[in-house]
């Protein structure tokens, strides 16, 4: 990404295709570090990827500092499985993942229980937004 163009991608479940949710991706260091930080609210069909160029479990730790409402975080591997979830309180100052992770979603608290840990994603790649 360069520039102001914002890369949204496409995510949904191997097991259910037709639900898909738009998120923003985020593969830079600049994008990763604001992330959701000083945003106001986030809609029930938004939210972020984070993406890391290989699977760590400090690379994929996540802050809530700076944060005004609770996030589902999904931790996922190289392979697009969820190998751990959270529901992430607001100012907490450190999550990490029970295993290494290359991706780390992060959604409206409300859908926390519509993922569980071993579900398979898919990742479409769909527009950009100047």
């Amino acid at each position: 990404m360069t520039g102001n163009i914002l890369k949204i991608v496409k995510i949904s479940q191997s097991s259910s295709p037709n639900t898909v949710i738009n998120v923003k991706y985020c593969d830079t260091f600049f994008s990763k570090l604001l992330g959701l930080m000083f945003s106001r609210e986030l809609k029930p069909d938004g939210g972020i990827i984070l993406v890391e160029p290989r699977q760590s479990r400090w690379g994929s730790s996540i802050h809530m500092l700076f944060m005004n409402y609770d996030l589902a975080v999904m931790w996922v591997d190289k392979d697009m499985i969820i190998v751990d979830k959270v529901l992430a309180k607001k100012w907490m100052p450190l999550y990490f993942p029970k295993k290494p992770a290359r991706y780390t979603l992060e959604l409206h608290p409300s859908k926390f229980h519509e993922y569980a840990i071993g579900d398979q994603l898919m990742m479409a790649y769909g527009s950009h937004i100047s």
